[in-house]
């Protein structure tokens, strides 16, 4: 297989996750109504943890590792969660705040953009990483749809189809990052690193606040599972390899 038919293979599989979460979210709610609650909250909190897994066990080492383990990697993750700062705080002075919305699209642009590079590369873990897009990019879709559902204008036909216009965002990025960073393995890894940056930023500000409940402990647990399963691929790629 040709790597630009894997970059468009993994990259689409990971923003298909997008609508179909989307979708999920769009059948009738569940009930009684507090599991519905407690069941979206662990689905954030479960997209948080497969954040936190792909930043700690895919972005950031292969991030350094990629820039040679300079130092620079340090100012590089702040730039990214200071800029990730600044963009959601431009939306939001604009009323358009949609935390999960706005941070699936600023994660998985940036990680598509790895994900290409990192198949250029030849890396092992670039179906891993595919594979925690896709797995952060379910929960959040899901989210997203119920984060807009809630306004009174809200569309669900005209919700999906803009979740669906965001899948070829994903195959983009991955081919511009095979075409202009597979010989630039630094700037590959700043990349890597500006993304973790922002995501943590994300994780911190906008994802662990609502996913917690008062006197509920599944949505917490689902952080853990989330970060679980993001080291368990780690994990297996180290053993095959």
């Amino acid at each position: 297989m040709s790597e630009i038919l894997t970059i468009i293979i993994l990259t689409g599989f990971a923003g298909s996750c997008i609508p179909i979460g989307g979708t999920i979210a769009s059948f009738e709610h569940i009930r009684p109504y507090w599991i519905e609650r407690e069941f979206r909250h662990f689905l954030i909190a479960f997209g948080g943890g497969i954040l936190l897994g792909a930043v700690t066990v895919v972005l950031v080492p292969e991030g350094i590792s990629s820039m040679h383990d300079s130092l620079l990697a340090i100012p590089v993750l702040l730039a990214g969660g200071f800029i990730f700062f600044i963009i959601e705080k431009s939306l939001g002075l604009k009323r358009r705040e949609s935390p999960q919305l706005l941070g699936m699209v600023l994660d998985y642009v940036p990680e598509a953009v790895a994900l290409g590079g990192l198949v250029a590369l030849g890396s092992p873990v670039a179906p891993l990483l595919a594979l925690l897009i896709g797995l952060q990019n379910l929960p959040e879709g899901f989210n997203a749809y119920r984060e807009i559902g809630g306004r009174n204008n809200h569309n669900s036909k005209r919700t999906l189809l803009i979740m669906c216009a965001l899948v070829p965002l994903g195959p983009i990025a991955g081919l511009v990052g095979y075409v202009f960073l597979s010989d630039h393995q630094a700037i590959l890894g700043a990349i890597m690193l500006f993304a973790s940056g922002g995501v943590l930023y994300l994780i911190f500000q906008d994802i662990a606040p609502q996913s917690r409940l008062e006197k509920h402990w599944a949505p917490p647990l689902g952080a853990v599972f989330g970060f679980c399963l993001a080291l368990v691929g780690e994990m297996l790629v180290k053993s095959v390899s």
